[in-house]
């Protein structure tokens, strides 16, 4: 059977938004949680471990239909973000689930003042639950009373989710309009996107332009949108719950020690210099005296491959198979149970993502396919995820999701295994050194790209305490691009505007750094791999298994890495070095 692109099918969470089914899933939380309410009488310090495990699984149980009743709700919206029964629907399921989490708070509050006596007690007898229960322990210290956390989350719900939600709805609705052979074309931001690795110089340039012109006019406005998530964001946590600076409050929800953060930041600001030296390299291979910011993912080779997505879904496949069938087989599951959103299509969310929903349900892929190597490469970071929750579905709701730095692992070992497979395949040496090319231009991306966004997050939280206005906020993101490209390309000044488009710090604050974390951890892996062969996939197969059951830091010690030492990041630049030093003698 040819694999083709399709719509996913939501049926395995719901029939439809009239379903039955749907509105059952409202009333049995709610009946769910009527029945946990009364065990709020029982929790004393002295509670048995039995009894302690049976209140902890019947929360699990109301977390299980919520996920399903969230996932439906906001899958529904991202295949079609105009769609007005799907907006209503995740309103209504973001409001309802809030006064749901209010009514259960009690639990995770009694939890986190237990004495250490009796919570180490309980936690011994947990099992699989006990990662899940010391997490909750570490927020003790920015926890808020019960009356002040039930506030936070209903204003969650009409202040920054809904900001989000509408900064979405806005921005998903934006067409582009561009000349492609003498005829002005209407266009989604991923179709205008793909502009930017056209091999036509002045095609890259208003592929850019375009996207700017359009935001750019938004621009105030979507800056406005941004300084409110970010005083929602320091109002909460710095003002209410005392945490040291805005990042903090990202990295203890990763469970990553502000140390780890720094060490990697510091190290990606200190080897800015391998990514100039490959921009200067690249003008060369492509003709210029110099790039523009326009040109840094030009294609190098003239070759305008592009892949059938039959084609495409077998290489990612056959990849996964060649380092281990069982790999392969869970990523079939995504396409067998009609998981994959692959078709580009008006009001479609733009970009990639993986949602796991439970355990044992096999994820929902989106993607945006339209044939370039490029798009494969995503096809196969996307199932990454897919295939990393799936090697975790034995651990229970609370802890089979890895947190965001090790999620991002599988995904872009699978990119690496994918490489590594067209490398050896391909037999034209320009396609070859096109793909070397393209590797260098993904670490870029993933890596000094995102964290120097992070970078940005980080001055510009600052700056908005201060009051600073979109205008200075612009100013400081063109310092930040500055920096990051020194005299390596050519920086116009409509690049000013790049910032209000990031979803992510809109959606995550602080969620980049996780991409830089989860490339540079695979260089280090994938050189294990290279080097030990064989007896290097057990022990990254425990990694991926692991999911979120167990604190990063300490899954990746028994891997033998220290995240707290610059000398372990350092490691990842260097084999981009060694990279930029092979093309160089091209």
């Amino acid at each position: 059977m040819p694999f083709t692109q399709t719509k996913w099918s939501l049926a395995a969470l719901y029939p439809g938004y009239e379903s039955a089914e749907l509105q059952n899933a409202f009333d049995m939380i709610e009946e769910q949680v009527t029945s946990f309410e009364g065990v709020r009488n029982k929790l004393n310090p002295d509670i048995s471990s039995e009894q302690f495990l049976q209140i902890v699984c019947a929360s699990e149980e109301t977390m299980r239909v919520a996920n399903k009743l969230y996932s439906f709700a906001g899958l529904s919206f991202t295949a079609d973000t105009q769609d007005q029964i799907a907006q209503t629907l995740q309103t209504r399921a973001q409001q309802f689930l809030a006064g749901i989490e209010n009514r259960t708070l009690f639990f995770s509050l009694w939890w986190k003042e237990l004495d250490e006596v009796n919570a180490k007690r309980l936690m011994d007898a947990a099992g699989d639950y006990r990662y899940y229960l010391e997490t909750l322990r570490l927020f003790k210290p920015h926890t808020l009373t019960e009356a002040e956390e039930k506030i936070v989350n209903i204003k969650n719900v009409t202040g920054s989710t809904a900001l989000v939600n509408l900064f979405d709805a806005i921005t998903n609705r934006y067409s582009f309009k561009m000349r492609v052979d003498g005829k002005t074309q209407e266009m989604t931001a991923g179709e205008l996107q793909s502009f930017r690795y056209s091999t036509d110089p002045k095609m890259r340039a208003k592929s850019y332009q375009e996207q700017f012109r359009v935001y750019g006019s938004d621009g105030v406005i979507l800056g406005q949108m941004y300084q409110t998530r970010v005083r929602d964001w320091q109002n909460e946590n710095i003002d209410l719950r005392k945490f040291s600076s805005p990042i903090a409050a990202r990295n203890l929800t990763n469970d990553i020690p502000d140390e780890a953060v720094d060490a990697l930041l510091s190290t990606a600001r200190k080897n800015t210099s391998i990514f100039q030296r490959y921009f200067k390299l690249k003008a060369k291979h492509v003709g210029m005296k110099k790039l523009r910011r326009y040109d840094i993912y030009a294609p190098v080779a003239r070759s305008k491959k592009t892949y059938e997505f039959d084609t495409a879904a077998n290489m990612v496949l056959d990849s996964f198979a060649a380092f281990d069938p069982k790999v392969a087989a869970l990523a079939k599951r995504v396409f067998d149970e009609d998981r994959l959103d692959s078709e580009v299509r008006k009001g479609k969310r733009g970009g990639a993502f993986c949602w796991s929903v439970l355990p044992e349900m096999t994820p929902w892929v989106l993607i945006n396919y339209q044939g370039t190597a490029r798009e494969v490469a995503t096809l196969a970071h996307e199932l990454g995820h897919a295939i990393h929750s799936m090697l975790a579905a034995h651990h229970n709701t609370f802890t089979f999701q890895a947190s965001l730095p090790l999620a991002e692992t599988a995904s872009t070992f699978a990119e690496m295994m994918l490489i590594d497979k067209m490398l050896t395949e391909e037999q034209d040496e320009s396609v070859r050194r096109d793909i070397l090319f393209k590797q260098m231009d993904d670490a870029y991306a993933t890596i000094m790209r995102q964290s120097y966004f992070a970078l940005f997050e980080k001055q510009a939280h600052d700056m908005v305490q201060k009051n600073a206005s979109v205008d200075e906020l612009c100013a400081a993101y063109m310092e930040n691009l500055k920096e990051q490209f020194g005299d390596s390309i050519d920086l116009s000044d409509d690049f000013k505007w790049e910032w209000v488009g990031i979803p992510h710090i809109y959606h995550t604050p602080f969620y980049v750094y996780a991409y830089a974390f989860g490339q540079l951890l695979v260089l280090s892996l994938y050189q294990q791999f290279k080097a030990e062969g064989e007896s290097f996939k057990p022990k990254y197969l425990k990694i991926l298994s692991a999911g979120g059951s167990e604190a990063p830091e300490k899954v990746l010690a028994e891997a033998g890495v220290n995240i707290r030492s610059a000398k372990f990041w350092q490691g990842g630049f260097d084999v981009l070095e060694k990279l930029v030093s092979t093309l160089e003698k091209l």
